[in-house]
């Protein structure tokens, strides 16, 4: 894995070799650039929601399915690296897997990846229900439970979401450099209460690191099975780090800069992963009764319980940060990917959803419509909970599925020959087909872990046997319904620029 000293071409230069202009602007430094990924990610928003699950079904023993996650996407995390040094483009996943596979196999790709993130982007601002009434009962709206289940909490979290997507919004169509900055700033908070909060766990330690080998009286081939259930919640997290090369059109330096950061973004949020679930297990009171495995208790109980009121308040409200950056950030790749597919020419209403303001040189309108679209989806909580928790956990499947198809056809071009080493940008080199070959491998079995329809992951509850299938239903309808749009589309002219393709 080489990088050498680059020629000397400008950034907006660059762009134009793929048929681009320099439509948005660039204000993006290395550590945004970091920020816009790691943010993404956003450990300490979703490790403190989803302990519970990993916990529920492996127990301590779970804790051994974040590194092998871990190590599976940083295998993804290399080639993404790779082609964000040879494909400097906003709407990352789709320009890489057009250029890699064609136009249809792009365009799929983007597809699953712009509907995968715009309902990520609804999870992420429902998350603030979670946080910010445990820190203050004013922040409970809507009188009545503040529980995300009942029909108060529920409601409530849509105010709070809508609230949050508003203030995003603004932020993004104010313009990028108050997004970077906002980002970052938000993203340093992240990172100093991540390493507060496990020096503060750590400190208050019940049981050595030994606690991660227990399987809680589980053995043999039926903790296999609840161990690769667990993994789930790893694969849940470990995502999003793409979200650097999405911004590459308004990163000073790209080609340098977003592989750096890609890769970066991922190993950082890795070991503070890591650190935050070890530092937990050491800390709970037990992990025996039942409380590290409840929904309503989980992380955020071990904080309360073990911290105090107070100090276990003044992290909520960071983890209250850390939900609004990333909510940010989700929005701002979101947005990008929309606007990317549309400057192509193929999404309904491209000629709006491509549109960028002159004044602030950002993609308003698709932002706006990024916003709406995600605060509908929060109105699906208030009447079905459990419909909108299965809604978000099948889009990771997505997110996944659409990695795959910039991993597989990259891996194609390299079987035959075509991917080559290119002077001042960073190479797999001679390790590229191992790699390649291994994320190809990772992606397909956690694509199939993902969607498995299992009653415990998808209808804990029973009795719904929709939602039991709904993986492999809700991809079905997202095709279908993609389809039909691109059948719409490709009877205009087209409008992208013919694909060029590094070797």
């Amino acid at each position: 894995m080489t990088v050498t000293s680059p020629p000397t071409r400008t950034d907006a230069g660059d762009l134009s070799t793929f048929g681009y202009g320099q439509q948005l602007r660039r204000k993006i430094g290395g550590y945004g650039s970091f920020a816009a990924g790691f943010s993404f990610v956003s450990i300490l928003t979703t490790v403190f929601q989803l302990f519970f699950f990993g916990f529920s079904f492996g127990g301590p023993a779970f804790f051994w399915t974040w590194p092998i996650v871990l190590a599976g996407q940083l295998l993804v995390a290399l080639c993404f690296a790779e082609l964000a040094a040879r494909y400097p483009i906003s709407g990352a996943i789709y320009q890489w897997s057009s250029r890699l596979g064609g136009r249809v196999w792009g365009w799929t790709a983007g597809w699953l990846m712009m509907v995968a993130q715009v309902v990520t982007l609804a999870g992420a601002a429902i998350a603030l229900q979670v946080v910010l009434p445990p820190v203050w009962s004013g922040f409970q709206l809507v009188p009545g439970d503040s529980s995300l289940t009942s029909t108060s909490g529920a409601a409530n979290a849509v105010v709070l979401g809508v609230l949050l997507l508003g203030v995003t919004t603004a932020i993004n169509a104010i313009g990028v450099r108050l997004m970077s900055v906002v980002n970052s700033v938000g993203v340093t908070c992240e990172l100093v209460g991540v390493t507060l909060l496990c020096i503060a766990l750590f400190s208050h330690a019940e049981r050595g690191p030994g606690v991660v080998l227990q399987t809680q009286g589980v053995e043999g081939h039926g903790y296999l099975w609840a161990f690769a259930v667990s993994g789930l919640m790893a694969a849940y997290v470990l995502v999003g780090f793409d979200s650097a090369g999405e911004l590459s059109e308004e990163t000073r330096d790209p080609r340098r800069t977003t592989p750096r950061t890609i890769l970066r973004a991922v190993l950082v949020s890795g070991l503070g992963g890591a650190l935050m679930l070890l530092a937990t297990l050491m800390a709970a009171s037990s992990v025996t009764d039942g409380s590290l495995g409840d929904p309503a208790r989980g992380l955020p109980y071990v904080l309360t319980s073990r911290l105090g009121d107070t100090l276990g308040r003044v992290f909520l409200v960071d983890v209250a940060i850390a939900v609004s950056v990333c909510t940010l950030a989700i929005q701002t790749s979101a947005t990008r990917m929309v606007f990317s597919m549309a400057r192509d020419g193929v999404l309904p209403f491209s000629g709006g959803l491509s549109t960028v303001n002159r004044r602030t040189g950002t993609p308003v309108r698709a932002s706006v419509v990024v916003a709406l679209v995600a605060a509908a989806l929060l109105l699906v909580n208030v009447g079905n909970a459990a419909l909108f928790t299965t809604i978000a956990s099948v889009c990771i499947m997505l997110l996944y599925l659409a990695y795959l198809m910039v991993t597989a056809p990259l891996l194609v071009r390299r079987l035959r020959g075509e991917v080559k080493p290119e002077q001042g940008r960073f190479s797999l080199g001679r390790w590229g087909i191992a790699v390649n070959a291994l994320a190809v491998v990772w992606g397909a079995a956690m694509a199939i872990n993902l969607g498995w329809p299992r009653a415990e992951v998808f209808d804990p509850a029973g009795g719904n046997l929709y939602l039991q299938w709904f993986a492999p239903l809700f991809l079905a309808g997202t095709l279908l319904v993609g389809a039909l749009a691109y059948a719409v589309q490709a009877r205009r002219p087209a409008e992208a620029p013919a694909l060029a393709v590094a070797e």
